[in-house]
């Protein structure tokens, strides 16, 4: 038997942050991984998709590369080397994670584990005491009635990572950011790509400009969207929207979000936190969890960015305009990417930065752009530490770059 001032269940972002950061006080710690440390993000999220967005807008570039005086011929596509790539990048950030924990003095057991006491944790084999113990067990994709995963036609986000070749045509369902990023992937590597969303516009939680660029970025792609649509029926792999249009895809990726993992908890002093949590799911909200309960830091809920990768990125923090009306509620300043000198050194002129603000502070912002994911972070220290826009103002942003963009929007307000 064990005993540890700390007992982790779950090696995500949310459970290995907290044993780090309790680590670095001094704390014993256990953690219990029954799969691979680094939960979802790392194995079958994040860090994965990543790696193929990152192939995917290589490939894509190749095609614009003559312009500059850079030709190609015979270019190939093996995607069994695409796999290999990505199955590299996670064993590696895998691997150094766990090293990250042993050497901080924290105990690794691989296993899975249950509660069975307030502060006792039970593997198949053992006991642990645990002053305290914390639940960060994760989440898995939601499957939803009529679409359920038989892991070859109708297959989940954690399926598409582990295909041995690429489908010639696929239906995704779904236009959140998993939606998104994946129809990203597959139309830049050559497959044939249709989307649904049940709501009457794609990424329908970001800002309606976002979407409506998008919708206009995917019509570009030849990416068919169909808006307002769900999936009616499936016979014989033939689906029926309910639109009444007929397609017939090789293959359906679900992608309508994710849903705790849960275990048996009937305690009310164990803290649940990440994914299982069934508050934000993100790795960073996850993070940030785990910061303020092992250290004590607080963070503010509200402002907590969102991203969505690919070519351009898209992001977004605080408060969104869900329609043109709604613009009417606010001072809101929208500055084209494409006056940016940057913009058209590196061939991406398409997107735009949109600050909304009251009472001169910004209470939301949204980008589409190069580097849109390190842009937002600008936007979440100013809102973090409530600076106004004018002291925003002040600030000498270097130039050629993206940022330059961000005082341009301000200036505007």
């Amino acid at each position: 038997m064990g005993i540890f001032d700390i007992g982790i269940i779950g090696g995500g972002p949310a459970g290995y942050s907290s044993a780090l950061y309790y680590a670095s006080q001094g704390k014993t710690v256990v953690i219990f991984e029954k799969d691979e440390l680094g939960g979802t993000c790392l194995n079958r999220g994040c860090i994965p998709t990543k790696a193929f967005l990152h192939i995917a807008d290589k490939y894509s570039e190749l095609n614009t590369l003559s312009k500059f005086g850079i030709n190609f011929s015979d270019v190939a596509l093996d995607y069994s080397k695409i796999k290999e790539y990505k199955e590299n990048v996670v064993a590696k950030l895998r691997k150094g994670l766990e090293l990250t924990l042993k050497n901080s003095g924290i105990t690794i057991v691989k296993a899975e584990a249950n509660i069975i006491a307030e502060n006792k944790i039970k593997t198949s084999d053992d006991e642990y005491v645990c002053d305290k113990i914390i639940i960060a067990t994760g989440s898995k994709p939601k499957e939803i009635k009529g679409l359920e995963y038989d892991h070859k036609f109708i297959i989940s986000s954690d399926d598409i990572l582990n295909l041995e070749t690429l489908p010639k045509s696929i239906l995704i369902v779904g236009s959140g950011a998993i939606g998104i990023e994946w129809a990203r992937i597959l139309s830049s590597l050559g497959v044939e790509v249709s989307i649904t969303e049940l709501a009457d516009r794609l990424l329908p939680l970001a800002d309606w400009e976002v979407s409506k660029r998008i919708e206009r970025q995917f019509k570009m792609k030849k990416i068919k969207t169909y808006r307002s649509t769900y999936v009616e029926k499936i016979e014989n792999k033939v689906i029926t929207l309910s639109n009444g249009e007929i397609i017939t895809p090789e293959t359906v990726l679900v992608a309508v979000g994710r849903e705790p993992i849960t275990i048996k908890n009937s305690y009310n002093n164990i803290d649940i936190i990440g994914d299982a949590s069934a508050e934000i799911m993100l790795a960073h909200y996850a993070v940030s969890q785990a910061k303020e309960l092992a250290l004590n830091i607080p963070f503010d809920k509200k402002f907590v960015p969102s991203v969505v990768y690919g070519n351009p990125e898209i992001s977004w923090i605080g408060q969104v305009s869900k329609s043109k009306e709604d613009d009417e509620n606010y001072k809101v300043s929208v500055f084209p990417i494409s006056a940016l000198g940057k913009a058209h050194c590196d061939n991406s002129i398409d997107g735009f930065i949109k600050i909304l603000a009251k009472d001169n502070f910004i209470i939301g912002a949204s980008i589409i752009s190069p580097e849109a994911s390190a842009l937002i972070q600008q936007i979440a220290i100013a809102m973090t530490n409530n600076l106004s826009v004018n002291d925003l103002k002040k600030v000498c942003y270097a130039h050629p770059t993206y940022s330059e963009g961000i005082l341009e929007t301000l200036l505007k307000l």
